[in-house]
């Protein structure tokens, strides 16, 4: 009787999944926290740059305008870089593990 309640589905699919550590979901987020950082990061430094260019050369907000767009597509291509290292590395890592 008891074998037959210890080896039931009931009992063992608890038990036989992976167990993941709460921390590990946090660690995952922090990578697209810093990317949003190095987003902003790009832009407000480039918007600088072109700002600081502007004012030595007396015009109008002209570099600062290309700083800022410049800032903008040079950091977006770099998350869009990252992320898809990121999808690269885990579809390689589940084909990995399922072979």
């Amino acid at each position: 009787m008891l074998a037959k309640f210890f080896t039931s589905s009931r009992f063992l699919a608890g038990s036989m999944e992976p167990k993941q550590s709460p921390g590990r979901d946090i660690g995952e987020g922090y990578k697209y926290v810093a990317m949003g950082a190095t987003f902003a990061a790009g832009i407000i430094v480039f918007m600088a740059m072109g700002f600081a260019l502007d004012r030595w050369l007396g015009l109008t907000p002209v570099f600062t305008l290309i700083g800022t767009f410049a800032g903008a597509v040079l950091s977006f291509l770099n998350v869009y870089w990252k992320i898809k290292a990121l999808d690269t590395r885990g579809t390689n890592s589940a084909k990995r593990g399922s072979g």
